[in-house]
């Protein structure tokens, strides 16, 4: 099966027929419409790596709130630090592994990074995002994703994530889940256009350390579809809210890079200002049609990997 085969817009079961023709966002299949049948539904599909996911029912509520113009609940964590899956042995004899994106998704091109990694990339601690609303630094599970890593020193390199809008704010009250999306390079986070989350750096690269840190408070990980395995790109999410292990206890598999050490205050008044619901209907996120964005516009003015 190709990329453009596997990345169109998620269904809420995977099927290789009957697919839309239209790019699928980011994170839309798993924290938008897929999320959205987790939610409402209580199920969601199989692992996508093919192989069968233990699906579990969840317990918050999806039904639009207006507690939303106070934003969401915020959940308070004792995070743990990340747990390998597999680790390598010497990340020196890492090659990682950069495929062109071909599923027409909009994206913004600088090249590809390396296949090896740089002494620099190999000593990476923290991904540090200086924004608007704040500073937020995150120490990274290098040795644990070296390839993710990799990744975002190369675009950080290329100033790729300066000026971007983190487009996507998921709340408790919406769609069960709270987390801020951020990494479209052409989104406009307005809550009004559609192509919002769909955005990458032109090129994909496989999954690393699935299972290997819980998705609750605190946690960062690469956003792609639940079924779309190895379909990493530029976007991330920051999760606030231990509601958001559900997705891992349904069978959903991230590439997790690492916990947020400072400025989590950052992210909890972000998602405390509640949401800009698209066109209007906060639902409409839950069935993928769009982005709620956060009503304070979060603008990424550099990202350093140090």
């Amino acid at each position: 099966m190709t990329d453009t085969d596997r990345q169109k817009q998620p269904a809420s079961h995977v099927s290789t027929a009957g697919r839309a023709t239209t790019p699928r966002r980011r994170l839309r299949g798993t924290l938008g419409a897929g999320l959205g049948l987790l939610v409402l539904a209580g199920s969601l599909a199989a692992c996508s790596d093919g192989s069968a996911g233990n699906t579990a029912k969840a317990t918050p509520s999806a039904s639009p709130s207006a507690s939303d113009s106070e934003g969401p609940t915020v959940q308070h964590t004792e995070l743990a630090g990340p747990t390998p899956t597999a680790r390598p042995t010497d990340l020196r004899q890492v090659t990682c592994q950069y495929r062109k994106d071909d599923t027409g998704a909009p994206s913004k091109n600088v090249g590809f990074p390396p296949s090896k990694l740089t002494r620099r990339v190999i000593l990476a601690k923290q991904m540090i995002i200086t924004t608007n609303q704040g500073e937020i630094v995150i120490d990274l599970a290098t040795k644990d994703v070296p390839c993710a890593v990799n990744s975002l020193a190369f675009l950080a390199s290329k100033n790729f994530y300066d000026n971007t809008v983190c487009h996507r704010l998921a709340t408790v009250e919406t769609v069960g889940l709270g987390m801020l999306q951020c990494g479209d390079p052409l989104a406009t986070g307005n809550g009004k256009r559609k192509e919002d989350g769909a955005g990458g750096p032109g090129y994909l690269f496989d999954d690393e350390n699935l299972g290997g840190m819980p998705l609750v408070r605190g946690t960062v990980g690469l956003a792609q579809a639940t079924e779309d395995a190895n379909s990493n790109g530029s976007q991330f999410f920051i999760s606030f809210t231990d509601e958001n292990s559900q997705l891992t206890a349904a069978g959903a598999a991230f590439t997790m890079i690492g916990v947020v050490s400072k400025g989590m205050n950052v992210i909890d008044k972000i998602a405390k200002g509640g949401i800009i619901p698209f066109n209007g209907d906060p639902t409409a996120d839950v069935r993928g049609e769009g982005s709620n964005a956060p009503k304070k516009k979060v603008v990424i003015k550099d990202v350093a990997i140090v």
